[in-house]
């Protein structure tokens, strides 16, 4: 069952058991996979389906600053409910010695020095960490950190 269809089971289940936020999360879900397999003309494979939820899951976290900075409470609750809704659809996350593992192993391949190399070793350190749930930005700063010192 691909991703897709597990939305639309999930669906029914949160329709029965009467839970709102959980089927308002996947609804918005199941309509983003959709205008993207219509954007690509074709069925979406796993992995781009997983990351269009990501892509989700990161509008979300920005709202919640947004939101915050606004003192919109009310919207900050909803927003910050369905995070959880949407990451169980995702492969579990990397932790965090594995990320810092990799990216030294990947600067040590590439040879970087500097800042100028930065790119070629994010480059290099994505498809690494492809197939697992972990923040570009976070692996950004990680590399800079790495580079910088």
């Amino acid at each position: 069952m691909n991703l897709t269809e597990r939305i639309t089971h999930d669906i029914a289940d949160a329709m029965r058991a009467r839970e709102q936020t959980r089927l308002s999360a996947l609804r918005m879900a199941k309509a983003a996979l959709m205008n993207a397999a219509v954007a690509k003309g074709r069925d979406l494979e796993e992995r781009e389906a997983q990351h269009v939820i990501a892509g989700l899951i990161k509008q979300r976290r920005d709202s919640i600053e947004q939101f915050r900075t606004a003192g919109r409470t009310d919207l900050l609750e909803r927003e910050s409910a369905e995070i959880p809704v949407l990451e169980a659809y995702l492969p579990p996350p990397i932790d965090a010695a594995a990320v810092e593992a990799i990216v030294a192993a990947t600067i040590a391949e590439t040879g970087a020095t500097g800042m100028k190399d930065l790119g070629r070793v994010m480059k290099a350190v994505m498809p690494k960490l492809a197939g697992s749930t972990v923040d570009g930005k976070t692996v950004n700063e990680l590399v800079r950190r790495k580079l910088g010192s």
